[in-house]
């Protein structure tokens, strides 16, 4: 294993060097949280792609091909599809706005009374979306080093908060690229014909498994609607997401570049789900599906492509876990923080250091989701909690501010409150992995969203002119200094 390691330590080694270099870049609120919107097309697909390809996504995927077939695919299919719909339909209009936060534009579309309270909910979504990632450093590690859980949390996760804290977006969008070819190298060139081959190849995996293993609707049409209830709409309406879009340095970039990224994902989750159903017909009786990618790792790949592949996972959660961190400290500081300093301090004209104040957030989250990933043992629980709410919460005012001109702030403040406390409500009589709650939290949202827009009085014409025209790229105001473009 002596090269395995090798590989590994300077894989993170790399990580933390990049992490310095975007320090040194990092300069402005702008360049820290969102790299200057600077971004080139092949730059943006790769970290985008990055960002939606988490443990959940590689380890998971595989994990569910095990279990399902080729119709464990679904579950990161969906989240490609969702980005392909987020890049196709709306990034255009989304990185013309020109802010940081998913808030930021309630604000814009509402006139200024929708931002705190969608923040909170944004926040509780990075939040555990940050954990879950950071949870998932336990399994690498063990299979890599043989150590604890809390120890594998405290480690993956200190390099992730040290990299991200040092630069910013610029750390994460570096590091972000190198994950990006590393899993495609590790998981996709490497592990995925190798399982096949040590399968058997195609012909030998369908004579030793059932037939459902290779029905492309094997996981069940409820299944399938539900991964595309919660990942597919979960993927328009993220803070993760949509503070990637803001990297773009032009609304074509995020449209197409978008879409490479999401027709990838496509590829991935096939990939994911060969790998497992490799893995069912070499290990049949696995204690857990989950299990699968570590073991056909670690038993059947030679020395050095083993620590490659690896990497390869490692990137994968690391690079959902840096994105999820630094939107919810992006949430916190810039939606939550921000909003109650400026009631305690207002008329005491002091000045803040804007990459500064980012800075010390992200530390502090980070240090958070390192405490509360030690403390948590069910990871599905808790993203789920956290697509239910951020679903069953912001869905309907976010679309709904996009595409109808008659929702109001009231509205979308009632769609949040009700929606939101629907599905806490639900989840506690269906149980968190029911169905129910993100269907009925999600009908309820839409349906007071829809009544009390019209029961009120319409947005303000100065509010929906203003709106208009930071769509079309008008009269917003940026800290950016705007050097050269990033265009790789």
């Amino acid at each position: 294993m002596a090269v395995d390691y090798a590989v590994i330590v300077v894989y993170l080694a790399g990580m933390l060097a990049m992490g310095w270099w975007g320090m040194r870049r990092a300069k402005s609120k702008s360049e820290f949280l969102v790299a200057g919107r600077r971004l080139g097309p092949w730059m943006y697909s790769g970290t985008m792609a990055a960002i939606v390809l988490g443990g959940a996504s590689t380890i998971g995927g595989v994990g569910l091909g095990y279990q399902y077939g080729l119709s464990g695919a679904w579950m990161v299919f969906t989240i490609g599809l969702g980005l392909l719909a987020l890049s196709i339909f709306f990034s255009a209009r989304i990185a013309r706005l020109k802010v940081y936060t998913v808030s930021e534009m309630l604000d814009l579309r509402y006139g200024g009374r929708a931002g705190l309270i969608s923040g909170v909910v944004m926040w509780a979504y990075t939040l555990m979306l940050a954990v879950t990632s950071t949870i998932a450093y336990a399994t690498i590690f063990d299979v890599l080093f043989d150590i604890n859980r809390t120890v594998a949390i405290i480690l993956g996760g200190a390099i992730v908060v040290a990299y991200s804290t040092l630069g910013g977006m610029w750390s994460i969008t570096l590091t972000d690229m190198v994950q990006f070819v590393v899993k495609t190298i590790g998981v996709l060139l490497l592990l995925l014909p190798i399982a096949v081959i040590k399968a058997g190849g195609f012909s030998e995996m369908k004579a030793k498994l059932p037939t459902e293993y290779f029905d492309p609707l094997g996981i069940g049409g409820e299944t399938i609607f539900t991964y595309v209830l919660i990942y597919t709409f979960g993927m328009l309406i993220g803070q993760d997401i949509w503070q990637r879009v803001f990297t773009a340095r032009t609304d074509r970039t995020a449209r197409w570049g978008g879409t490479v990224a999401g027709t990838y994902c496509l590829v991935y989750a096939l990939a994911g789900a060969v790998i497992g159903t490799a893995a069912k017909v070499m290990y049949p009786k696995l204690p857990s599906a989950d299990s699968a990618f570590a073991t056909i790792v670690k038993d059947e790949l030679p020395v050095g492509v083993r620590g490659l592949v690896l990497a390869a996972a490692l990137a994968a959660v690391m690079s959902t876990s840096s994105g999820a961190l630094i939107a919810c400290a992006t949430v916190a500081n810039n939606d939550i923080w921000s909003k109650l300093r400026g009631v305690v301090s207002r008329g005491r004209g002091d000045e803040h250091d804007e990459v500064k104040g980012n800075r010390v957030f992200i530390l502090i989250m980070g240090v958070a989701v390192i405490v509360i990933a030690i403390a948590l043992n069910n990871v599905v629980e808790a993203l789920t909690v956290a697509y239910n709410l951020l679903v069953g919460g912001l869905l309907v005012p976010i679309l709904g501010g996009l595409l109808w001109r008659r929702g109001t702030a009231a509205g979308a403040l009632s769609a949040v409150a009700v929606g939101g406390v629907a599905v806490i409500g639900l989840m506690a009589t269906y149980g968190i992995l029911a169905n129910e709650p993100v269907y009925y939290g999600l009908l309820a949202s839409l349906a007071v969203y829809v009544i009390v827009s019209l029961a009120t009085k319409p947005t303000d014409a100065a509010v929906l002119i203003a709106w208009r025209e930071r769509l079309a790229g008008k009269g917003a105001d940026s800290d950016e200094t705007a050097p050269e473009s990033v265009t790789v």
